[in-house]
């Protein structure tokens, strides 16, 4: 795609929501640039240098300071890399990448080249855990296991639900900026508990991005018959995008090394309350197979 994904006045408004959530972390934090074949990545890079390597992807459409606070747990004991999304809002270049073939597994292998990394974990809500599936299809030996969390990439929730509560409330917001239609989109996201830093940053996103609208290709069992890595999934009963009613068979039929699937009682946005059980859940899963 040509052209910046930003209209206006919107990379300013977005890099500065992104720095104000970089401020918000208690820990050092690195940002490097690293040229791929297909673009300029800005990279997060933290936790102690000699701590075993997770990459964290983040959700689409979304920033990666946003995404990456909810598993700040794993930056204690690991060397955590969160790339900016090329494509998608941040400080990477903007030209997109297709979730439907090789290239966001050629894009991760170039990245992983640069830091001297062989294979690793790998941490990805929605957008982000359809990117890992892609690693997977095409250079499964890059992950040693993976997190997957309401992971787009295998099965997509109701779409007339999706035009209802989400798509018509965002016209409706673009044409009027009415918060009421806004809240209407945010609370059907995260089951009425998103916080209000990150309404503002959604508000933002909506209003001066030009929407990723493309989910990453949904996977098969054929893909994946050479990916053996453990696999933990972890989905909302009340997530709208990817339901775990629609994602458990699926799941359980396509990937070969399902350690677990666990099921909470959330939206496509984890509340407070459930970030500490699901970040319990990861690391239990990391102790025992990373």
């Amino acid at each position: 795609m040509k052209g910046s994904i930003y209209k206006s006045n919107g990379k300013t408004l977005i890099t500065q929501h992104y720095d104000n959530y970089l401020k918000s972390f208690d820990f050092e934090i690195e940002q490097i640039y690293v040229d791929t074949s297909y673009g300029k990545t800005h990279i997060l890079v933290a936790g102690p240098p000699e701590g075993k390597p997770i990459f964290i992807f983040q959700g689409g459409n979304c920033i990666n300071p946003m995404t990456l606070s909810w598993f700040l747990p794993l930056v204690d004991k690991y060397r955590v890399y969160a790339p900016d999304t090329i494509g998608h809002p941040g400080y990477s270049d903007e030209s997109r990448i297709s979730a439907k073939d090789h290239s966001f597994a050629q894009w991760i292998k170039e990245l992983m080249d640069y830091f001297n990394i062989e294979s690793s974990a790998f941490v990805g809500p929605s957008y982000g855990a359809g990117i890992i599936l892609r690693l997977a299809t095409f250079m499964p030996d890059k992950i040693d296991c993976s997190v997957l969390v309401s992971p787009a990439g295998i099965r997509l929730g109701s779409k007339t639900r999706m035009i209802k509560d989400i798509l018509l409330p965002l016209i409706l917001f673009n044409s009027t900026s009415s918060q009421k239609h806004l809240n209407k989109i945010t609370d059907t996201m995260s089951d009425n508990s998103m916080k209000e830093i990150d309404k503002k940053v959604i508000g933002d996103v909506f209003k001066y991005i030009r929407l990723e609208q493309e989910m990453p290709k949904l996977t098969t069992k054929e893909e994946l018959l050479h990916y053996q890595s453990p696999t933990l999934i972890i989905a909302g009963k009340k997530d709208i995008f990817f339901p775990e009613n629609r994602l458990n068979k699926v799941a359980r039929e396509i990937i070969p090394n399902l350690i677990a699937f666990k099921t909470y009682d959330m939206g496509h946005f984890p509340s407070e309350e459930h970030l500490v059980k699901i970040n319990n859940d990861i690391v239990d899963f990391l102790n025992t197979y990373y």
